[in-house]
């Protein structure tokens, strides 16, 4: 007997947000949930084992919303719907998050977001998506040595880089998405990585927290914060490469996203926050995808640390 357990108006108070004073506190957030599942073991048992717990399943969702910070609702939906695949026997999950009380003068009511998504369609998008095209096309110019992975997310370029010999480290706001990379790390067999829980907000990490000329090579993917560039010089060993893409303003216009302008680089921005660095390649324009689908129009970037020769000399 095929049925739905449903939970709703469950409430409970987050950070979520894209700036980080709407994060600073947490805010009343509502989720409501549609579980498709087998009802008719427990219903002819009248066993609780042998169903969806509804009170595990809104411990759960309110244990991921209060623990961990998001600066968007499909990031935190996201995490509730991988949990529910994760822990509970759910064939079929439909959620609609919000926020009740949102920061729009002339929102009345909410804004949120809504996710349904199949057991089998989670398993498809949880695979693990394949390193850049822009990385593997430059794998040949990168020396060998040790990598800083900023803003891993669950390490999609970590891993191919491990894979390659490279000792790697992996550094993320988000708890979770670390804790799967090591996870898959560890089946992978791949002892090269380790990773750090780290802000990479303003104010930026620090000289210290990052490493003075520690790196080979520093990658960074779809993450801007600008005042982060400084310290991912200094992080480079001299002859070390800065590998760099992410959205150009263009991607905003002709695709809205990322919705904010401001998380979206200007025409040669990445040139000039690369400043003391030796540009060994640059590309502005639409480029594949990060999943291979639908071309985005990013900034593509690979330049060196000066040697201590060259600085000299």
């Amino acid at each position: 007997m095929s049925g739905q357990i449903i939970i709703e108006q469950l409430e409970f108070r987050g950070r979520c947000g894209v700036t980080p004073d709407e994060r600073a506190r947490p805010q009343p957030l509502a989720v409501d949930l549609e579980l498709d599942c087998h009802l008719e073991p427990a219903g002819l048992s009248d066993d609780l084992q042998r169903t969806v717990d509804y009170a595990s399943v809104a411990q759960r969702i309110i244990e991921l919303g209060t623990c961990h910070d998001a600066h968007l609702l499909e990031t935190m939906a996201e995490r509730f719907l991988a949990a529910l695949f994760d822990e509970f026997p759910v064939d079929r999950a439909k959620l609609w998050l919000r926020k009740l009380h949102p920061p729009l003068i002339h929102v009345t009511k909410s804004v949120g977001v809504t996710l349904e998504r199949t057991r089998q369609a989670h398993r498809l998008l949880r695979a693990d998506p394949s390193p850049s095209h822009f990385l593997i096309q430059q794998l040949p110019r990168l020396p060998k040595g040790k990598v800083l992975d900023v803003a891993s997310g669950t390490g999609r370029h970590a891993l191919f880089l491990a894979s390659q010999g490279y000792q790697v480290d992996a550094i993320d706001h988000d708890v979770q998405a670390l804790a799967q990379l090591s996870s898959t790390a560890h089946a992978r067999n791949l002892t090269g990585i380790t990773t750090q829980t780290m802000n990479l907000e303003p104010p930026p990490p620090t000289k210290a927290n990052i490493g003075q000329e520690a790196y080979n090579v520093i990658l960074v993917f779809f993450y801007l914060t600008r005042p982060l560039f400084p310290c991912l010089i200094d992080a480079l060993k001299p002859g070390g490469m800065l590998l760099y893409e992410t959205f150009l303003i263009d991607n905003h216009f002709q695709h809205q996203h990322p919705k904010r302008k401001e998380f979206c680089l200007a025409h040669n921005e990445l040139i000039d926050l690369s400043s003391g660095l030796r540009i060994v390649h640059y590309d502005e324009g639409p480029h594949e995808g990060q999943r291979g689908g639908e071309s985005v129009y990013t900034a593509q970037l690979v330049a060196q640390k000066p040697l201590a020769s060259e600085i000299s000399s």
